[in-house]
């Protein structure tokens, strides 16, 4: 049996110090408190498999964070207003799903590809400009959503992930489609809406697993032949 702490838009504005004391927690749920900050006590919390700290106020995370290795299901940090991420977060290396959307990083830590369990990430509104090199450790993960940053490049070991199925880059600065995306062989889903792509590559055509191919609000021109098969594949959105 679970046990499961819901604090839940409580109003909180810090986190009561008996939280501490429960050492066997599985499950803690602080969203919505106005938390400004999460103490180091959080360490000791080392059952937890979910630790939900979305829609607070949070500026940062401690490094303790790092000590929660049993954390295996979800670890929601979205809206917030974290800048960085400590190294610590490498050890997690059981975490299926990381949440980091909606806060103000320019950077994801080296230490997220040491994160080997996860499947799904999701780094959606913030600052970032490209990934890290390490992010290609990540061989498990099969959803990666980038929407709403200032991304202009990806990193050659993204190549790497070989499970990935589905890729939001909505809304970034990119000016091709990054050719490290020819080589994913499970790639399904491609979202590239809202970037300043002029042209396409031919090795889109390639992709053996590609079932949607999100080009709107870009500056490809429908006329292309290429545009062209890639309809007659059933899997590109222009219009």
């Amino acid at each position: 049996m679970q046990h499961v702490r819901n604090l839940w838009r409580q109003q909180l504005g810090h986190v009561p110090d008996a939280v501490w004391t429960e050492t066997e927690l599985h499950v803690l749920i602080l969203a919505e408190n106005g938390l400004t900050a999460l103490p180091a006590e959080i360490g000791r919390l080392q059952r937890l498999s979910t630790l939900d700290l979305g829609h607070n106020a949070l500026t940062e995370v401690p490094e303790e964070l790092g000590e929660l290795t049993a954390l295996r299901d979800c670890l929601y940090l979205h809206d917030n207003r974290i800048e960085r991420l400590p190294d610590t977060l490498g050890r997690l290396t059981r975490l299926r799903y990381l949440n980091v959307g909606e806060n103000a990083l320019t950077a994801l830590p080296d230490a997220v590809g040491g994160m080997t369990g996860l499947v799904e990430l999701r780094a959606q509104h913030n600052r970032l400009t490209t990934l890290p090199d390490t992010v290609g450790g990540l061989t498990a993960l099969r959803e990666l959503w980038l929407r709403g940053n200032v991304i202009h490049r990806l990193p050659a070991s993204l190549g790497g992930l070989v499970e990935l199925r589905h890729l939001d880059l909505r809304e970034n600065a990119l000016t091709e489609v990054p050719g490290v995306l020819a080589g994913l062989p499970r790639l399904r889903h491609l979202d590239l809406r809202s970037n300043r792509l002029g042209g396409l590559p031919d090795w889109l055509l390639r992709l053996p697993a590609l079932e949607k191919l999100d080009l709107r609000w870009n500056g490809i021109d429908p006329g292309l032949p290429l545009v062209a098969e890639l309809e007659q594949r059933g899997c590109v959105v222009l219009a």
